[in-house]
């Protein structure tokens, strides 16, 4: 990444973007350094892919200023901004090989035959495809095809790639794969990408800096445990990863905060939490649980348990309590957190957790206009 106060490699002031009265974008500022992997994360219709295709130059801001490298680049067209995208469907020519794909772009700019085919066999190697010049796109596999949208978007070396959710085709393992090899690219290149994505583990895994978007507005930017461990909102704490989210008061006992739940019970509260109405918000993977007549100290909840799912390398147990449903996450074939308890549905058990791996969390929505970084 560059130093602070270099040039941002993007960014966004006050961009607004409508179709009619529909407001898919409300007055978003935004600012991606040079270097980094940015990602868009969010639902369906949150704007991300609006937010894509403005930097990319496919559709017109209704208002603001974006700017690449320092330009303000709000009326000129894609193929006068130093970025190239790679999209879902990958939009090879079928008719041209490997080779003359990746060389596409090239030739459009003129460049020297010379330096077309070095960059075709530097950018395939890179992809990992250096033996597959001769092959049409229709005798490759699926992550195949992606290598080489990316190899040739990478060919004509922009100072962005903007990637739309290029692994969404993609099956489980192949798209885990990609992630790696994606990352893998992105450090050895340098480029700055922004990388389109509605799955929270595909930004978590790759991301420098993930923004959380939701209904046009951005929620949250920060790194992948920031978002994580300290989502600043409720949606974000809901979306990004499995929370459990308990509502209730905070008031002082004994000089130490603890939260009285809406269902009754209470819990510990995280140091330093102020009275009054709050959710509370702890991770599955922060959930323990014991068997009700077990001799244990430490507050907890009463609950019963409703579904084990063994998932291979961890078992998903929820229970529900009076504060509604629990879910905890145990390592399998280890000793961690109670992962020697064996429980099954209808089992009584006590679920409690540290107060230092809970968190407050606000039940407001978006930050708003404003800078978002």
């Amino acid at each position: 990444m560059s130093e602070v106060g270099a040039v941002p490699a993007i960014e966004l002031i006050d961009v607004t973007k409508r179709y009619g009265e529909a407001v898919a974008l409300d007055r978003v500022s935004l600012r991606i350094e040079p270097g980094e992997f940015f990602c868009l994360l969010g639902p369906s219709g949150c704007g991300k892919t609006t937010t894509l295709n403005l930097i990319g130059g496919f559709l017109p801001l209704s208002s603001g200023e974006l700017r690449i490298e320092g330009r303000r680049v709000n009326d000129l067209p894609p193929h006068k901004r130093n970025v190239n995208t790679v999209f879902q469907n990958y939009a090879l020519f079928p008719h041209m090989t490997v080779a003359q794909n990746v060389a596409f772009g090239l030739r459009m700019e003129n460049l020297p035959t010379p330096e077309v085919g070095r960059r075709i066999g530097e950018y395939l190697e890179l992809v990992g495809l250096a033996g597959f010049t001769r092959r049409m796109p229709s005798e490759l596999s699926g992550g195949q095809q992606q290598r080489v949208a990316l190899a040739r978007a990478l060919a004509k070396r922009p100072a962005v790639l903007l990637l739309d959710e290029p692994l969404g085709a993609l099956d489980l393992k192949l798209r885990r794969q990609m992630q790696a090899e994606l990352s893998r690219i992105h450090r050895q290149v340098g480029t700055t990408f922004v990388f389109v994505t509605h799955d929270q583990e595909e930004a978590l895994s790759m991301a420098t800096r993930i923004a959380i978007m939701s209904v046009g507005v951005i929620q949250q930017i920060g790194t992948p445990r920031e978002v994580y461990d300290h989502p600043v909102n409720r949606f974000v704490a809901d979306f990004v990863g499995e929370t459990n989210l308990l509502r209730g008061v905070i008031r002082a006992e004994h000089g130490r905060p603890v939260l009285s739940l809406a269902g009754g019970g209470e819990v510990d509260a995280p140091t330093g939490s102020t009275e009054g109405p709050a959710t509370l918000m702890v991770r599955p993977e922060s959930v323990a649980l014991r068997r009700v007549d077990a001799e244990a100290s430490g507050s907890g909840i009463a609950g019963r348990v409703v579904n084990v799912a063994f998932l291979g390398n961890h078992v998903r147990i929820t229970s529900t309590t009076s504060a509604g449903d629990i879910v905890l996450i145990r390592p399998h074939g280890t000793s961690a957190r109670g992962a020697d308890l064996e429980v099954e549905p209808g089992q009584e058990v006590c679920l409690w957790w540290s107060a230092d791996d809970a968190a407050l969390i606000s039940d407001g929505e978006a930050l708003g206009g404003g800078p978002n970084v």
